[in-house]
């Protein structure tokens, strides 16, 4: 009995098993990429000759071989590893030629072994090729009956290739595949630097041997990055360098997506996936995620995947925003993906954490080692095979004597003996002229023998020749791997999009100009610019949405895609959203119920929008309320508003607002009100206050009182006092004014004109301002709104029945402050105009003449 310490027992039993799972199952080796049972299943087929010119043979007999030779494991784990060999899903170019049902990318099991049949596949010939040619080392079986090869010859680098995953005792190995022709490229490439001068001629002008080694920097020139069977995109290029400069990183996949109207429902259809995604799993999960309200927008999703390709179709709702769900799915389900790399491998018989440019330079030694084999090899049997034509020379010079010597002698091992002391050959020699055939002694055999020595002699030359000189070496491999390249290279699946740093989903939405609107019912909506049509002033328009007949459109903005909007309600609170994450909608659609996008209250409805490009200190937002309030507030106060949304402004009851503006601190601007009045005054006349202030009296309006004490302006200017209407006056809009341009206003009976800024005088704050527009209400109106125009703009009308116009702002006449205008929109009974924006002028519209140059004037 001897005594041992039971935890110095344990230690070296649990390490013994580990380094066995890792050598013997669980690792490749980084000369041919390969585990033990992948090496053993083709060194079997190869050996049966199952080479993919021959018929297909039953798997279970190819299992059957791997597990009585040289695998003693069970059969599910050698049919396992054949099946994913021959999958095209899993790798990227498969070892293994299948016939039947291996399986599909879903998790569907393949059919038991006795059903399926299997060959090798052409890219698995160049791994076994010249194997007979003593290039690798071979080993016993489990039971001493027979020798296996330790390795496999692998004529290309398999192990970046086709990648591998494993899982060991207390490590993991996760290497992605990559495309052949890159990688030979860049293989190639790290030859030239290494060895030669010059990345064309590998000869012995150009051998230059040397310590330098290529960055993977400049290895990425050639070896872009892993190339996945299943394609789908990889998202900038850090995680691949990290990848590269250190064998561990994380590369983030994303399916390849694009957009389709199906039947007039918008689809989102994936054309290919993260590599290892199961379909089948994620639409089971779309599907949950739908039920759990977890994604909005989502009708239903199927896989309409065949043969020829990847198709998955997201179904999306009438007026869902596309681009949001789509983000939704990259966050939520496997149309994006991480995929974590460990580069480790078994270099001699060590698991060790590769580089990009380890890597190579294992591979590299291993072909060498495998060339300088094979010259070896066929040197000793050039050189016994001149031998023997050598005796067969002797043999036919002296083909008389020969004879006689054999036909005296008293048998064949005499007649090798008497031959051998006649022509001093040795016994092999003259075991070739005995078993020479008569045929052999004519003059034109003689002549081949001669010439085939000659051959010889020339080809032993050559091989010695490359045994001393590491250029023909490396020549070899290249001439080799350029062959291979040429046969089997095709091109890269995966798409490699290049983003640098963190990604934001919003860095692949194309930055486009757009309209958004908001309905008086709540329904919201941003088209392109470009979906409008301009028209002459005047004109009837075209119909822009399809609405419930109560509804119309309030409001309009210009935003772009990758821009903020801020939403101001009639609670004085303040939502924010990028633009893309409001749903598109075409002319005609009613788009989406503003309620579905943000948390509004109950009875809280979205009086105005803000286009904002970023927060900063130097810019302020001006509010301006319907009873005449005014509040300045820095803009970088609405910075963090997060998605509950956050307070504008203390409101009266029955106060809401009016306008919002946004400003440098230098702006002068201009109140208007329904009734017809407008205040021009400077901002720095209203003190920067927080979002919860109530603000100081803007305009002075005919029957507004206040509920809460309001501060007082101490320098009013109010040379005008004439009373505007017996009727409570409230506020229309908020102008920011702006040098060369003018004061577009327009009432809600179609007319409008241009006035110029100097037409306001700037007087202080508190008064109740000047006329700016006629008394004839009945004629045109009462005032809807202002806007500060160019010549160069567009004007985008909209009225309350949903019809637009578009006119150029040079078309409306410029007239003096206390005119009616020119009719702007013709409009039917008692349709009235309820909004309008402005946008650039589109040089290639075509302009109506003008219809009615009347000016209403007091």
């Amino acid at each position: 009995v001897i005594g041992v310490d039971i935890e110095k027992e344990m230690k070296k039993s649990f390490l013994d098993y580990s380094m066995s799972v890792i050598v013997s199952r669980a690792l490749p080796d980084v000369r041919d990429g390969l585990k033990p049972v992948h090496r053993r299943i083709l060194y079997t087929m190869y050996e049966a000759g199952l080479t993919p010119d021959k018929k297909y043979l039953k798997c279970a007999a190819t299992v059957g071989d791997v597990l009585g030779k040289y695998h003693p494991h069970g059969d599910a784990s050698v049919y396992d590893a054949l099946v994913r060999l021959a999958q095209s899903f899993s790798m990227r170019y498969p070892l293994v030629d299948g016939h039947g049902n291996f399986g599909s990318m879903d998790g569907d099991p393949p059919a038991a072994y006795r059903y399926t049949e299997a060959k090798m596949a052409k890219m698995s010939l160049p791994l076994v090729a010249d194997i007979e040619k003593e290039t690798v080392d071979w080993m016993s079986n489990y039971d001493d009956r027979l020798q296996e090869p330790t390795v496999l010859p692998a004529k290309y680098p398999n192990l970046l290739v086709n990648g591998s995953i494993g899982i060991a005792v207390g490590m993991a190995t996760n290497i992605p595949p990559h495309n052949l022709t890159e990688v030979i490229d860049g293989l190639l490439y790290y030859i030239s630097k290494c060895y030669f001068n010059s990345a064309e001629e590998f000869t012995a002008e150009n051998f230059n041997k040397s310590d330098e080694i290529p960055t993977f920097d400049e290895l990425m020139q050639y070896i872009q990055g892993p190339d996945f069977p299943t394609g789908a995109m990889i998202l900038g290029k850090s995680g691949i360098r990290s990848v590269y400069a250190t064998g561990k990183g994380s590369i983030k996949l994303r399916a390849q997506t694009h957009f389709e109207n199906i039947g007039g429902r918008e689809v989102i259809v994936a054309d290919s996936v993260p590599y290892m995604t199961n379909k089948a799993e994620m639409e089971k999960r779309i599907d949950d995620l739908v039920r759990d309200k977890k994604i909005a927008g989502v009708h239903k999703a199927r896989d309409e995947s065949n043969k020829d390709g990847i198709r998955f179709v997201v179904e999306l709702k009438k007026d869902a925003n596309k681009e949001i769900v789509l983000n939704k799915l990259y966050a939520l389900t496997d149309f994006q993906k991480n995929f974590s790399v460990n580069m480790l491998a078994l270099v001699d018989g060590i698991p060790k954490t590769l580089t990009l440019v380890d890597y190579l330079r294992e591979y590299l030694k291993h072909q060498e080692d495998v060339i300088t084999r094979r010259t070896r090899f066929e040197l000793r049997k050039a050189k016994e095979r001149a031998h023997i034509l050598e005796g067969l020379a002797i043999a036919v010079d002296n083909v008389d004597e020969v004879v006689n010597i054999l036909k005296n002698s008293a048998n064949i091992p005499e007649g090798k003996i008497n031959l051998e002391t006649r022509f001093s050959i040795d016994s092999i020699q003259s075991e070739a002229i005995v078993q020479m055939t008569i045929g052999r002694i004519t003059g034109l055999e003689k002549q081949k023998i001669m010439d085939e020595l000659e051959a010889l002699l020339i080809k032993i030359k050559d091989l010695e020749d490359i045994l001393v000189n590491e250029y023909r070496v490396l020549a070899i491999v290249k001439e080799e791997l350029l062959e291979i390249r040429k046969k089997y290279g095709d091109v890269r699946k995966t798409e490699i999009v290049e983003i640098d740093g963190d990604i934001d989903d919003e860095d692949l939405i194309p930055v486009t100009e757009c309209v958004i609107t908001y309905t008086n019912v709540g329904y919201i909506k941003r088209i392109p610019v470009d979906a409008y049509k301009s028209q002459g002033r005047g004109g009837k328009g075209v119909s822009a949405m399809k609405q419930r007949e109560e509804d119309f459109v309030s409001q309009m903005i210009m935003s772009s895609t990758h821009d903020f909007v801020l939403f101001f309600t009639n609670l004085g609170r303040v939502y924010k959203l990028k633009g893309y994450q409001l749903p598109e909608g075409s002319k005609q659609s009613k788009g989406m119920n503003i309620v579905n996008i943000l948390p509004l209250m109950k009875d809280e409805t979205v009086c105005e929008m803000l286009r904002v490009t970023e927060f900063d200190d130097t810019h302020y937002i001006v509010t301006a309320t319907k009873k005449g309030l005014i509040k300045r507030t820095r803009l970088s106060e609405f910075k963090n508003v997060m998605k509950s949304g956050k307070k504008a402004i203390a409101l009266d009851e029955d106060d809401e607002i009016a306008g919002v503006k946004l400003t440098d601190g230098t702006n002068d601007l201009i109140i208007a009100s329904h009734n017809g009045k407008a205040l021009r005054f400077s901002e720095t006349k209203v003190r920067a206050s927080g979002r919860t202030a109530h603000g100081v009296k803007g305009i002075k309006l005919a029957g507004v009182t206040f509920n809460v004490e309001v501060e007082e302006d101490i320098e009013i200017e109010d040379n005008e006092i004439e009373e505007v209407s017996s009727a409570v006056d409230y506020v229309v809009g908020l102008a920011r004014v702006r040098d060369g341009a003018t004061l577009l206003t327009i009432t809600d009976k179609g007319y409008g004109k241009r006035s110029s800024m100097d037409d306001y005088p700037t007087k202080g704050r508190g008064g109740k301002g000047s006329w700016n527009t006629t008394r004839n209400y009945e004629k045109i109106g009462y005032v809807c709104g202002i806007k500060v125009v160019d010549d160069t703009d567009d004007i985008i009308i909209i009225s309350d029945n949903g019809v637009i116009i578009r006119v150029q702002a040079i078309d409306i006449r410029c007239c003096s402050r206390t005119s009616g205008g020119v009719r702007v929109m013709r409009l039917n009974g008692d349709n009235k105009v309820v909004t309008f924006t402005r946008t650039e002028h589109d040089e290639e519209e075509e302009f109506d003449t003008i219809l009615d140059s009347e000016v209403i004037s007091e």
